[in-house]
């Protein structure tokens, strides 16, 4: 009977065996096929890039340097690209500092949440819990935001957790979950499935929105870092971007469908109360970033064989025009309006 059990258990070894070599085989083809299929993009040094306005971004073409943390001159988006030295999930930047959230590969993937110097190159960083989903920095990059999940991986599913963790000058605040939250009624949030993403930053270090939720509602809320604590504006919006002049949030609705994870873009005028549907009609799943006061840049997928990679797209925020691609092969954007402090001399 032992003799007999052994050979089983051979059998199943071999088996087992078997079909790992036939996956890593099927993978390194996988890879093979990406490689021959990935597209040529130009590159130049991240210093040329850096030294005027500039986009940093996630790049998203299929090659060895899928994933990483990428910049194009504002004066011209579409052509040579500069590639830095480290992946990223999510990646943001300022003139001064940039963050990118960082993944290890594993059978258990870790996540990191890496500090980025003037030349976007890492300078240090922290553990992250959860799978990651949003960064946003302050315009002086004193501040930085991180949402993960901790369960569940899309704002469409019925049961997520989230993770929103706030860092001052490097020191993590606790999670935005155990601050004061006001209901539009005036009453407070303490339900126990509530959840918040997508932080925006104001312009004095104190002031931020952001989304919270709870059960099938979600509310725009504005927030203050001094106190602590954060009030429902209105329903219905995640994802919020301020403006650069601060007088508009852009964020995506759901308008009532009742399918999860159909979103409409909108832009709402913080001082007249006025929402307005930009024209970008199809489903955007990605927290808007502002290329200037008047139009909105975000990322979309692309679909059929070309559904891993993704581009960034421009519309105008006042409902008018059109969209079109404003980088191909890219996602996370950030705009950096002036050149680097580690170009300047």
């Amino acid at each position: 009977m032992t003799r007999v059990r052994l050979v089983a258990l051979g059998g199943i070894v071999a088996v087992c065996f078997a079909l790992v070599v036939v996956y890593v085989l099927q993978v390194r083809h996988a890879g093979d096929v990406s490689a021959a299929a990935a597209p040529t993009v130009a590159t130049v040094p991240m210093a040329t890039v850096l030294a005027g306005p500039h986009l940093v971004f996630r790049n998203a073409a299929l090659g060895s340097d899928y994933g990483k943390l990428a910049a194009v001159t504002l004066g011209d988006p579409g052509g040579a690209r500069a590639l830095g030295t480290v992946s990223c999930e999510r990646v943001y930047a300022t003139r001064d500092a940039g963050v990118c959230v960082t993944a290890s590969g594993g059978i258990a993937p870790t996540y990191a949440v890496s500090s980025l110097g003037a030349d976007l190159a890492p300078t240090s960083s922290a553990p992250l819990a959860g799978l990651p989903s949003r960064a946003r920095m302050s315009v002086d990059g004193r501040l930085v935001s991180t949402t993960t999940f901790i369960s569940g991986h899309s704002y469409a599913a019925s049961s997520f957790s989230t993770a929103t963790v706030i860092r001052v000058a490097g020191r993590a605040l606790p999670n935005l979950e155990t601050w004061t939250t006001y209901l539009p009624d005036g009453q407070r949030l303490v339900a126990a499935n509530r959840n918040f993403w997508g932080v925006t930053f104001g312009a004095d270090d104190d002031t931020f929105y952001a989304t919270a939720a709870s059960g099938e509602t979600t509310w725009l809320v504005r927030g203050s870092i001094k106190d602590r604590t954060m009030r429902a504006l209105r329903t219905d919006a995640e994802c919020p971007s301020l403006s650069p002049d601060g007088r508009h949030v852009a964020y995506k609705k759901r308008l009532g469908n009742p399918t999860p994870g159909v979103w409409r873009l909108a832009s709402l005028d913080l001082t007249t109360g006025a929402e307005t549907l930009l024209a970008e009609t199809r489903n955007v799943d990605d927290q808007v970033e502002w290329r200037d006061d008047s139009s909105l840049l975000y990322a979309l997928p692309r679909s059929g064989t070309e559904a891993t990679t993704s581009d960034v797209w421009q519309v105008p925020s006042d409902g008018s025009g059109t969209p079109s691609v404003l980088v191909p092969f890219a996602s996370s954007p950030a705009v950096v309006t002036a050149a680097s402090s580690a170009t300047r001399s």
